[in-house]
């Protein structure tokens, strides 16, 4: 199973789902100006081969109550920005609970451990080809 106990952590997992899924994977993308000026570096951007498709992921993880849900709402304001579409997704137990539902409501979060099905809907992958990324999240793959 994929431990995961930080930021950097969560956002290599998350390209180990895209690489697991056939997704071609990049890491810190410049991708423009955050609306607050800085440059703006989206975690992970997935693609599918030979399609037009590509999603921008800002990876979250927050282990206790802290400061990470706090600056989420303003993550997914600048992924208005983006040219292609983006995600949040979460990772960790100190998210409080009536943070999530909302978001992921609006389609704006997705959590780690529900990540490779997310992406198979979105991607439009066969259902066995999610099948080594969950094997992954589960313990039962190569890392």
């Amino acid at each position: 199973m994929i431990e995961i106990n930080s930021g950097a952590e969560l956002e290599h997992a998350v390209a180990q789902v895209g690489e697991a899924l056939g997704l071609i994977v990049e890491t810190q993308v410049v991708m423009g100006d955050r609306i607050w000026g800085s440059r703006r570096h989206v975690d992970v951007v997935l693609s599918k081969p030979d399609s037009e498709r590509m999603l921008g992921i800002e990876c979250k993880y927050q282990r206790v109550a802290g400061s990470a849900e706090e600056k989420i709402p303003l993550t997914v304001e600048d992924m208005q920005d983006w040219p292609i579409r983006g995600i949040v997704v979460l990772h960790g137990e100190g998210f409080s609970r009536d943070f999530k539902p909302f978001l992921k409501a609006r389609g704006h979060i997705v959590e780690f451990k529900r990540l490779p099905e997310w992406l198979r809907f979105y991607f439009r992958l066969p259902r066995a080809q999610a099948r080594q990324a969950e094997m992954i999240l589960n313990g039962n793959g190569s890392d």
